[in-house]
């Protein structure tokens, strides 16, 4: 038997061997892995100019603004892809990117 490109298939795999697609096994969270070394853009949190709003925090996708007390936090870089969609919501220039 041979594959679309002409290459003999050795092994024989029924569709019941094979393990199912789009299903999850068990529970899982964002928090469980660092995804933070995808960025190529890095964020820098600017204390100074930082008003408290909190606009940044729920449009983060990947939680990695920390909020402690009512406080934003510096930013968990583990989680942070750089995706800048928090310096579009600081309406205080509060965040900055740097080349990574």
């Amino acid at each position: 038997m041979k594959n679309k490109a002409g290459v003999p298939i050795t092994e024989e795999i029924t569709w019941q061997d094979i393990t199912p697609g789009g299903i999850v096994y068990e529970a899982g969270s964002a928090a469980h892995f660092k995804t933070g070394d995808w960025r190529s853009m890095k964020p820098v949190f600017l204390k100074d100019k930082c008003t408290n709003c909190l606009l940044c925090v729920p449009c983060c996708p990947d939680s990695a603004i920390p909020v402690k007390n009512g406080e934003r936090l510096d930013f968990d870089m583990d989680h942070c892809k750089g995706c800048r969609i928090c310096y579009k919501a600081c309406p205080f220039k509060a965040i900055e990117f740097i080349k990574e």
